[in-house]
């Protein structure tokens, strides 16, 4: 295939593969739950579990993202030795929350009574803490946040009402970097993690530590500066780290440099756009520039990002993948396939909301078409990195209205809870049985710990990889909405196209036992390609 849009670079670090993303309450019920579902109905599909957070508590106002204690196990999911025997099976990734502790904290509720006289003081930031001096109008308007107004929230500390800083929730008090107690408490907590047998540190909201006065407080310096002291730390306990940074396209390519792993967040509303509107090119263009050392997502706990895709923040305003009016398109097209539901789920409509996001499944922003669906996964899994499954979109699930007229809140609408029935009736279905034959052949196929190629050629492409004589081969039509497999294995060679996946093929494939070739080294190499 010849065209404008050819890529015939050749990736050395091969494939990694499949993980799942999950809340172990709501997709198996506890963590033995989860660790009986990888190992039975998804056996082969994955190598790896990212497990969202199970600290204590696992409910509180953020869905586990503001523990009271980082270093211990709800006991609704189970103890650490339960996440260790999950270890024991495959890749563990777990998150540390870096920027905030809760306001439910025991360091906090220390600050609460004693004020500044509190030994923790030094670990919390107030308006003061940044702006000791003031600051105008235009240092407050400067601030980077991903929900409206300021990011801070009146509280009496010691008696004296103060204002404390809050980049995401009332409940989630930022955290100071540069006091040493602060550092003793985050590393206290991959000590732990390392300990138990995590070997993926997600460095969750990892963006927004490192205030500095002057700035949008956003990445700045002093973040990376953390980062990297974060890395290094970690890898001296066995373990990479994943930074979690919903940003710039330029910032995830400057912070793969540093980072282990790093979101490919850019991808789902590329590929959506993609296949939505029949046009390639923003999709295209950003797979000649993204960062080797990926992972890749169609889906996660959160939305789907536009903030990866569109320009930067001022004052610099790059440009961005996709134009303020492909923007636009998109965000109707996904309102218009979830039926409103996402509308209702975005924005000003719900709580916890982001600016930057759209909450909707992603089975539902495809309008719950099948081959769309199966063609964006297709694609997700035949890009070099990292792939991660959310558990919602492993079973195709549809926007979950109820549970979001609930709680209000907007990304509750990808979080289901699934009962053991529900599981059993999803992965029963034709599409659902596909996915997982694509993974499987992700986890499983020699090709992929060979080397990458693609061409693209308008609406076409071909994405090939290839190790020794084995070879597996995406053809894409993103405007026929269509896609076909050529897969080889010892000599035999199949072409399986999107109706065979749906119509159901035999099961297990040969393949399917023979281990992958760079499967020893995946995601635990501590000297990321990205540098």
């Amino acid at each position: 295939m010849t065209g404008q849009n050819r890529d015939s670079s050749r990736v050395e670090m091969g494939a990694s593969g499949p993980q799942l993303i999950a809340y172990a309450d709501r997709f198996g019920g506890s963590l033995d739950g989860l660790r009986r579902l990888l190992h039975d109905q998804l056996a082969g599909a994955f190598h790896g579990v990212h497990v969202l957070p199970f600290y204590y508590p696992i409910d509180g106002a953020d869905a586990g993202f503001d523990p009271e204690d980082h270093t211990r196990v709800d006991p609704q999911l189970g103890d650490w030795s339960d996440v260790e025997a999950l270890a024991e099976e495959m890749t563990v990734a777990a998150d540390l929350i870096v920027n905030h502790i809760s306001v439910r904290s025991r360091e906090f509720s220390d600050i609460v009574e004693l004020g500044d006289a509190s030994p923790h003081w030094g670990m919390i930031l107030t308006m003061s803490s940044v702006f000791p001096h003031g600051a105008r109008e235009e240092d407050l308007a400067r601030i980077y946040r991903p929900r409206p107004g300021l990011p801070f929230t009146r509280m009496r500390l010691g008696g004296t009402p103060r204002l404390v800083w809050t980049t995401f929730t009332s409940d989630q008090l930022d955290l100071n970097i540069d006091e040493p107690l602060t550092w003793e408490y985050l590393t206290g907590i991959i000590d732990r993690l390392t300990r138990h047998g995590v070997k993926i540190l997600r460095l969750d909201a990892v963006g927004y530590v490192g205030k500095v006065p002057g700035t949008s407080c956003f990445m700045t310096d002093a973040a990376k500066r953390f980062i990297a002291r974060l890395v290094e730390y970690a890898h001296g306990r066995g373990a990479a780290v994943l930074v979690e940074l919903h940003a710039h396209y330029e910032q995830q390519i400057d912070i793969a440099r540093t980072a282990d792993l790093v979101y490919d967040f850019a991808l789902p509303p590329l590929v959506l756009y993609a296949i939505t509107a029949g046009d390639v090119g923003p999709l295209a263009k950003w797979l000649t520039l993204r960062p080797t050392n990926a992972v890749t997502v169609l889906d996660t706990h959160d939305g789907i990002g536009l903030v990866d895709v569109g320009p930067g923040q001022p004052p610099h305003c790059l440009p961005g993948l996709m134009t303020a009016e492909q923007m636009s398109r998109l965000v109707e097209s996904i309102h218009h396939n979830s039926g409103g539901v996402s509308r209702l789920a975005t924005g000003n409509a719900a709580t916890n909301l982001d600016i930057y996001q759209v909450n909707c499944t992603f089975y539902d922003a495809l309008g719950r078409d099948d081959t769309s669906y199966l063609l964006a996964r297709a694609l997700q899994l035949f890009l070099p990195g990292t792939p991660q499954v959310y558990y919602v979109g492993l079973l195709a699930g549809t926007n979950d209205a109820e549970l979001l007229a609930a709680t209000g809140a907007g990304r509750d609408v990808n979080r289901h809870y699934w009962r053991p029935d529900e599981i059993e009736r999803e992965l029963a279905r034709p599409v659902v049985q596909a996915q997982l034959w694509l993974l499987r052949l992700r986890a499983n196929h020699p090709a992929f710990g060979g080397e990458f190629s693609s061409e693209w050629d308008d609406g076409r492409a071909l994405l090939r990889w290839r190790h020794l004589d084995e070879e597996t081969t995406l053809e894409v039509d993103i405007r026929a909405r269509s896609f076909a497999l050529l897969v080889s294995f010892e000599g035999e060679s199949s072409r399986i196209s999107d109706v065979d996946l749906l119509r159901g093929l035999p099961s297990p494939e040969a393949w399917q036992t023979v281990k992958h070739p760079r499967r020893e080294r995946e995601l635990v190499d501590t000297d990321p390609p990205g540098r």
